[in-house]
């Protein structure tokens, strides 16, 4: 369910709702529910806790302007749905199965997006997936958010709960938010990949606080324990099982200079694991644990040309440092310590609100081990070498504002360690390069 909640392409409603959040942004549209509650264009819902409306004088207000009803969900309930139905195949066939796969659909979401009160909001999305035939909660995030003033500034805080850490985050430089925008549910990728890159997407409960001084300046921090989507309480154990609780941080600098707006940022977690199960059979703490520390560095650039263009660039690195002491007491790794460095960059030219065009390239480099790497048809990697490159084209047509035409090809220059026979059964990088074409209908 990793990419589910990364549901819409280019200027897509939600998406631009992220990006351009706090900022002056080109003329779209948000997310149906959203739309209907505004009555305008993209606005910088997020920040102020999903609560903007289109009448001025019930937005929130540092003033304590206009108040409206303590609860006003059930008046203008913000509900939104999502059909998807794609269409995938790779270069070369998995062995034993059919290529060039259709599915209708591929995922259903509902979208509980919008205002509950003054100052109470959210985006919360489940859905429905064909592979697992069952609903399950999506990207959820749930804020409280007021307006006040710090050195005669204007400073937007707030409380912000969520389902993942960099779900609460504004940019699209943020992996649960990051380029690609859409994914085939089967089609094969990488297996290493940063614990802050998706790890623990759907898969940990956090709460934090945020700030926005100035239009400028932004802070997050954030605690987050385990939370596994389908498991009963109290949890007996994942795959990754949060010690105590998990510190997340971000900060970041955005600036508007004539038509550009730029983001300069980074954000990281730590987080302590047991692998495999909560406790041991007598109550006491497992030991040897796993530790991860990511940090990352990230930026956004966005230029309007012309009348309502964009050009957008951004760029995320992440590294990670880990000691996988409890994986390596199971002998799920060869040894204890490593590393892993993620760059994920792309580019991306919004014609008007109907055509886009982006490509993306992404590398990560990193420790081998044969352990944590094993061998295998099609997944695995005969030598144990994290290394993974590639790139991802995408174009976008947006007919009318509730229907979404993508069509995305996703190409592999090194695949699990390697550009040749990387799995030791003869398969290439270049077998998994994939076509991906995808109808969303919103509303």
């Amino acid at each position: 369910m990793k990419k589910l909640g990364i549901f819409l392409l280019g200027v897509v409603p939600v998406l631009v709702l992220l990006s351009f959040s706090a900022m002056n942004p080109p003329k779209v549209e948000a997310v149906p529910s959203y739309a209907r509650q505004t009555g305008l264009a993209c606005s910088g819902c997020k920040l102020l806790g999903y609560v903007d409306r289109a009448d001025e004088t019930k937005t929130v207000k540092a003033d304590g302007g206009k108040k409206r009803a303590a609860l006003d969900l059930l008046a203008s309930l913000p509900l939104s749905v999502m059909l998807d139905t794609s269409f995938t195949s790779t270069k070369s066939p998995i062995p034993t199965t059919q290529n060039g796969s259709f599915e209708l659909p591929q995922d259903i979401s509902l979208f509980l997006s919008g205002a509950w009160t003054t100052h109470m909001g959210s985006f919360i999305q489940v859905t429905y997936s064909t592979q697992d035939d069952h609903f399950t909660m999506d990207n959820t995030d749930i804020r409280y958010a007021r307006i006040t003033k710090l050195g005669g500034k204007e400073l937007v805080f707030g409380i912000d709960l969520n389902n993942g850490p960099t779900v609460e985050d504004l940019w699209n430089t943020a992996p649960a938010w990051s380029y690609p925008w859409i994914a085939s549910d089967w089609a094969p990728t990488p297996n290493a990949s940063p614990l802050i890159n998706g790890g623990l997407a759907q898969d940990a409960a956090g709460i934090g606080v945020y700030g926005m001084w100035n239009n400028h300046l932004y802070m997050d921090a954030a605690l987050y324990r385990s939370a596994h989507v389908g498991a009963a309480q109290p949890f007996t154990g994942g795959d990754t099982n949060i010690r105590g609780l998990a510190p997340y941080w971000r900060l970041a600098w955005q600036q508007l200079t004539g038509k550009t707006q730029y983001e300069f940022g980074t954000y990281g977690m730590h987080v302590r694991s047991t692998p495999g199960a909560i406790t041991g059979p007598d109550g006491s703490t497992l030991s040897p644990q796993d530790s991860f520390t990511d940090w990352a560095v990230d930026t956004q650039i966005d230029r309007t040309l012309f009348r309502t263009d964009v050009l957008s660039f951004r760029a995320t690195f992440i590294h990670e440092n880990n000691d996988l002491l409890g994986t390596l007491a199971a002998e799920g790794a060869a040894q204890g310590s490593h590393h892993l460095n993620t760059v994920m960059a792309n580019a991306e030219y919004h014609i008007g609100n109907k055509y886009t065009g982006t490509f993306g390239w992404f590398n990560t480099t990193g420790t081998s081990d044969l352990g944590l790497y094993p061998s295998g048809a099609v997944s695995g990697n005969f030598n144990g070498d994290p290394r993974g490159s590639g790139y991802i084209a995408n174009v976008t047509y947006w007919p009318w504002q509730n229907l979404m035409l993508g069509a995305q090809y996703t190409g592999y220059t090194r695949f699990n360690g390697a550009a040749n026979n990387y799995d030791s059964f003869g398969r290439n990088a270049n077998s998994n390069n994939t076509i991906y074409l995808d109808a969303k209908v919103i509303f």
